[in-house]
């Protein structure tokens, strides 16, 4: 089996949970956080709706420059938010669609300021920076919408608002 197969299909699944909590994101207060730490609500939305793009940036460069990032534009709103969700996902897919098992071995370096962070096989790189950062902080998303009353979806079997 190519190495994409299975990342196109843990992607896939994962971006349905995902989908369902951020269509559940209420804009009337982007800026509450639960704690002063915290990032703000249309903050970490955004950072989760942006992190399918992790998959084909590791995938279409071999090193990454934290000084190089562009800042990002936060969502004001609920449309907009999916759209970028929808528009990360489906290149993502795209991408790792196109990759080959020698594009998954390739070495993906990440610097701050040019110096090296730390140097990972691109496939390792993908799980990490793209399936699990998405799923843990869905795990902080959920908790700010339990805080806010807001029902959680249903992600891996049954939540205590959908039996």
């Amino acid at each position: 089996m190519a190495i994409n197969a299975p990342l196109i299909a843990e992607l896939t699944f994962e971006s349905a949970s995902t989908r369902k909590l951020l269509e559940r994101v209420p804009f009337e207060n982007p800026a509450w956080v639960p704690h002063e730490r915290s990032m703000p609500l249309a903050k970490l939305a955004t950072h989760i709706a942006d992190i399918p793009g992790w998959i084909t940036r590791i995938l279409s460069a071999d090193e990454f420059d934290f000084v190089n990032n562009p800042p990002i534009n936060i969502a004001k709103e609920k449309d907009v938010l999916m759209q970028n969700f929808e528009s990360k996902l489906n290149a993502a897919l795209e991408s790792l669609q196109q990759a080959t098992d020698a594009d998954f071995d390739k070495i993906w370096t990440v610097k701050r300021n040019g110096t090296v962070m730390m140097q990972l096989p691109k496939k390792v790189a993908i799980r990490s920076w793209g399936l699990n950062h998405l799923v843990h902080h869905r795990g902080q998303l959920s908790v700010y919408l339990r805080l806010l009353n807001v029902p959680i979806p249903s992600m891996y079997g049954p939540s205590a608002d959908e039996q």
